[in-house]
């Protein structure tokens, strides 16, 4: 595979204003994405109280029944985004997931809360292929990863108000109740994103005449996107475990309330991510215009940053440390996904952006939540955390091993971008 070859000229002029309303619908979406997805985290507690369920359904019902659909239709859904109308296909989406979002909070089995998060992630699945793709139609090549950074910073924006108002809720009026006043209000913004002008496709470049083709099969041979699908998979594990288990790590460790944890995690999330994010996604661009590997190099070395704040996050007691590690591995941990779809994007060219992207949220999601998760909940359930809360310490370990492994993938990742285009230039 090659990048998208030459910029067409026009992309020298700033963005139309309009590109920019559509990037800000778009974040507020991913935004309550994120929201809808993580919302149950922060809620463990009180639903493991109520319905005595294990750590293990628990992470079934966190992440496994989410994953399950969402990655076995991310792929197609992605391919679906190459041929049709990528913002019908976001409100179709949005509207589905935001609906069985707060029909959660009537459920009361295990069951029906499982079912309940497999449409969650049915309606999700629509969301990263089509509103990637029509953000790289929106804006020129040059800032793509700023851009999706900007995006991106929905996790953060999401995740946020996931925790502070998901933990003021749950605590003041019960977590059915933030399913209810969290969950709903997306039917709504569902009516914006049917509103939004639907881009042309590789307005914002020239492709190659391989590209050009549409053909899936591209995109196997390329070495260093077999790289960044593994080595983002396994820095996924690692940075979405922190929002998954580390809030009831600290419940059972540190005994502390999901009130407390919500507010700080909330306040974390968005004076953190957001600038992280944006920044990581602009310095990334940089590095990009110095050599081709830039964005892997950045990303490789935050993946080695972040392996021994995992291991100071998990062993010390201090809490004023603790809360200063949290803060910098949450900043550290965040920051990789711009400049991952940016890559993913030039890699794969216009006419396969979104199957692109939607193999590499499936990876990302299969390792992340369908492996990593329920893995961390069997080891606590093997480790007796029901007993001894401080063996909780060991089963996350799975985290930063999952960094260490990331970084050096992602760095031979890289270098094989950088060998890429030196080829190219012969």
């Amino acid at each position: 595979m090659t990048d998208t070859a030459t910029v067409a000229a026009t992309t020298d002029a700033p963005a139309p204003r309009y590109s920019w309303y559509a990037l800000a619908v778009l974040t507020t979406v991913y935004a309550l994405n994120f929201l809808d997805r993580t919302l149950i985290y922060i809620l463990f507690t009180p639903i493991k109280k109520e319905m005595h369920f294990s750590d293990l359904q628990l992470a079934l019902l966190g992440t496994t029944s989410f994953v399950i659909f969402y990655t076995l239709l991310g792929i197609p859904f992605g391919r679906l985004a190459d041929r049709k109308s990528r913002k019908n296909i976001i409100a179709s989406g949005l509207a589905i997931w935001s609906l069985f979002s707060g029909l959660t909070g009537f459920c009361d089995s295990f069951w029906t809360l499982f079912f309940c998060r497999v449409m969650v992630g049915v309606g999700e699945a629509t969301l990263g292929p089509a509103a990637l793709s029509l953000l790289s139609d929106y804006f020129p090549v040059r800032v793509r990863a700023t851009v999706q950074s900007v995006y991106s910073s929905g996790i953060a924006v999401g995740g946020g108000l996931a925790f502070f108002l998901g933990g003021w809720i749950g605590q003041a009026f019960g977590w059915r109740w933030a399913f209810y006043l969290l969950g709903f209000p997306g039917l709504v913004l569902a009516v914006l994103v049917f509103l939004l002008r639907e881009q042309p496709r590789g307005g914002m470049e020239v492709a190659s005449a391989a590209q050009s083709s549409g053909d899936w099969k591209l995109l196997l041979r390329s070495k260093p996107l077999r790289y960044l699908l593994i080595g983002y998979a396994l820095l996924g594990l690692a940075s979405n475990n922190l929002g998954i288990w580390v809030p009831t790590f600290f419940v059972r460790v540190h005994e502390l309330s999901i009130l407390t944890i919500g507010a700080a995690a909330g306040v974390i999330s968005v004076l953190v991510g957001i600038p992280a994010m944006v920044y990581g996604g602009y310095l990334s661009d940089r590095l990009r215009r110095a050599f081709r590997g830039g964005r892997m190099a950045l990303t490789a070395c935050a993946a080695l940053v972040s392996i021994p704040l995992w291991i100071g996050l998990l062993f010390v007691d201090n809490l004023a440390l603790l809360v200063t590690l949290n803060i910098v591995l949450y900043g550290v941990s965040i920051l990789w996904v711009g400049p991952a779809t940016a890559d993913v994007h030039e890699i794969s060219g216009p006419h396969l952006r979104g199957l692109a992207i939607g193999i590499f949220f499936s990876a990302v999601n299969i390792v992340a939540y369908g492996i990593g998760s329920p893995l961390i909940g069997k080891l606590s359930d093997v480790l007796g955390v029901a007993t001894n809360a401080g063996q909780m310490r060991y089963s996350l370990l799975v985290c930063p091993a999952a960094c260490a492994i990331s970084a050096l993938l992602l760095w031979l990742g890289s270098r094989a971008r950088a060998a890429e285009a030196g080829a190219g230039a012969n």
